[in-house]
């Protein structure tokens, strides 16, 4: 049972930050990828940054310069600091983590979100 549980989320002020953080748990010899993303009312879900195992990391266009994804492989934790927050950053952020199931598959787990709230 793999479980992952995103934080840090909640009400902020145009121009203010926040750091999300994701604890992926249970039985896991291994994460690979691990990616967030986030759903805006009335929007699809799409993925706004991903860092792989070997370091590679990717930015959705609209958050590059202010969405800094991260990972703590020791403590199964991913981070997602974000700046400069913005009324079109208000979302439920959702934390995805690719954990092998067997020499060749991987699952993609999901957490529940996290809600992020950009004010005025």
């Amino acid at each position: 049972q793999v479980k992952v549980a995103e934080s840090g989320g909640g009400p902020v002020q145009a121009g203010g930050s926040l750091r999300l953080s994701c604890v992926i748990s249970g039985d896991i010899y291994k994460i690979n990828d691990v990616s967030w993303y986030r759903r805006a009312p009335g929007k699809q879900r799409e993925v706004v940054a991903s860092l792989s195992s070997g370091g590679m990391v990717n930015y959705i266009e609209s958050v590059k310069g202010r969405f800094t994804i991260s990972r703590d492989h020791a403590k199964n934790t991913v981070f997602l600091a974000i700046n400069t927050l913005n009324h079109e950053d208000t979302a439920v952020y959702f934390c995805n983590a690719a954990v092998p199931v067997s020499p060749h598959y991987e699952y993609n787990y999901w957490g529940h979100g996290t809600q992020v709230t950009v004010s005025s």
